[in-house]
């Protein structure tokens, strides 16, 4: 697989690809009207009682709630036109994190696992065909892919389906802003200690399991082994960050998620995901009912915290070159605001914002109409996202990967966006 990274890199036209991704996915389906794109000049009933502010970026306004990212304008790109038309979560979560349809139908109360039958997330695929450092994982998930707040069952589309187990994200479901779980040796067992206990554990299990569930647990069992035995035990100790950094990125689960994806980037993970779905006021981004108090009152300014100390801390540290940060939901909400105060679902069109890596900063892909509603200017599909994110890499989307069957198949079946890079 190295072989084969190195060479799609060389090939890939982008002269300084990133080396990892981080993806901050605000699940429920952020309003864009009234955070990326907004319409000042559409109806009452459409526009909704936030403005527009000036940015870093001249010629690109965002909502007056971000003020902290608006300074941060002149690093991101905003993609107004991703549009797909479907407004169901699970299909359109599978949708975007996998860059394909579902195989099994997804409606809207469609709850189920992931299988080995599922299409794999783009963190996995990245997992498998870019990722070369042994000592980490290529995927971490900040936390799995959840249908609602709590501990629902986890929806397919999250993990890495026929690609096998070995792909699968190391999940981080515990509250980061909570002590996490050390990947150091207890006190009293030293490295070498370990590594006998590992021969001998390899003599009494003998060969590779064959049951599916076997082979899923000694995956799991054997990451956990690599970082134990690593020199990165640190992975997850967040209780090593200084605590004013603790304080910027906000001390509630999302900035701590944050603060997190940027120490596993920074030790060599791939790609980390941030599916972010917990608040404490607010039924997470699906803003049915409320849309612009929870936006004003909790969404909003957490996102704004979160987000631009990660972009100023990746800066700092001399990552953001090499950092692709991309933010997004599953679909955008509905022009009209319902009787509730809210907004509901809305495929037809949302806005994605990419920050870092190869990205050109200070710029808007495509347009959409006078309410918000669809794409009038360079419309594009979840799966050109998915390619543009491998293409960020240096990856080639049209490099082929097997599903079970062993039918071949592109990485990305998109086409890549190269508007967003410089």
């Amino acid at each position: 697989m190295a072989a084969f990274a190195d060479r799609a890199r060389a090939d890939s036209g982008i002269t300084r690809p990133a080396k990892n991704v981080i993806l901050v996915y605000l699940l429920g389906g952020p309003p864009h009207q009234d955070m990326w794109d907004l319409k000042p000049q559409a109806p009452k009933e459409v526009r909704g009682p936030f403005q527009p502010i000036s940015t870093s970026a001249a010629g690109i306004q965002i909502c007056e709630h971000l003020p902290k990212i608006a300074q941060h304008a002149d690093k991101l790109t905003i993609l107004r036109s991703l549009a797909f038309a479907n407004n169901d979560h699970p299909y359109m979560t599978y949708h975007t994190l996998t860059g394909r349809i579902s195989p099994v139908p997804l409606g809207a109360n469609t709850v189920l696992p992931p299988t080995r039958s599922d299409h794999p997330h783009m963190g996995s695929i990245i997992s498998k065909y870019f990722h070369q450092n042994s000592e980490v994982p290529g995927y971490v998930a900040v936390p799995e892919v959840f249908i609602r707040m709590g501990p629902q069952l986890i929806a397919g589309g999250g993990r890495a389906g026929y690609l096998g187990p070995q792909f699968d994200p190391l999940p981080i479901n515990d509250d980061p802003s909570k002590p996490l779980p050390t990947l150091d040796l207890p006190e009293n067992v030293s490295a070498d200690r370990f590594r006998g206990r590992q021969k001998l554990l390899a003599v009494l299990d003998g060969k590779s399991p064959r049951a599916a569930r076997a082979r899923v647990y000694q995956s799991q069992r054997q990451t956990a082994s690599r970082l134990t035995a690593g020199r990165n035990g640190g992975l997850l100790d967040l209780d090593a960050e200084p605590a004013a950094l603790h304080e910027r990125y906000g001390k509630d689960r999302f900035g701590q998620s944050l603060l997190l994806s940027r120490r596993l980037v920074e030790r060599g993970v791939s790609f980390v995901g941030v599916h972010f779905n917990y608040m404490s006021k607010c039924d997470g981004w699906d803003t049915h009912k409320n849309n612009f108090k929870c936006l004003k009152d909790e969404l909003l300014p957490m996102l704004d915290r979160g987000l631009s100390t990660l972009l100023d801390d990746l800066r700092q540290r001399g990552l953001l070159d090499e950092t692709l940060v991309v933010t997004m939901g599953e679909f955008g909400r509905t022009p009209r605001i319902n009787g509730n105060a809210g907004r509901d679902h809305w495929g037809h069109c949302s806005s994605v914002v990419l920050a870092g890596g190869p990205t050109r900063g200070g710029t808007v892909i495509g347009e959409s109409d006078a309410t918000a509603a669809y794409p009038k200017t360079r419309p594009v599909a979840p799966a050109d996202l998915t390619a543009s994110i491998f293409h960020a890499l240096g990856m080639d989307p049209e490099q082929l990967m097997y599903d079970r069957l062993n039918r071949p198949l592109p990485l990305s079946p998109g086409q890549v966006i190269h508007e967003l890079f410089g």
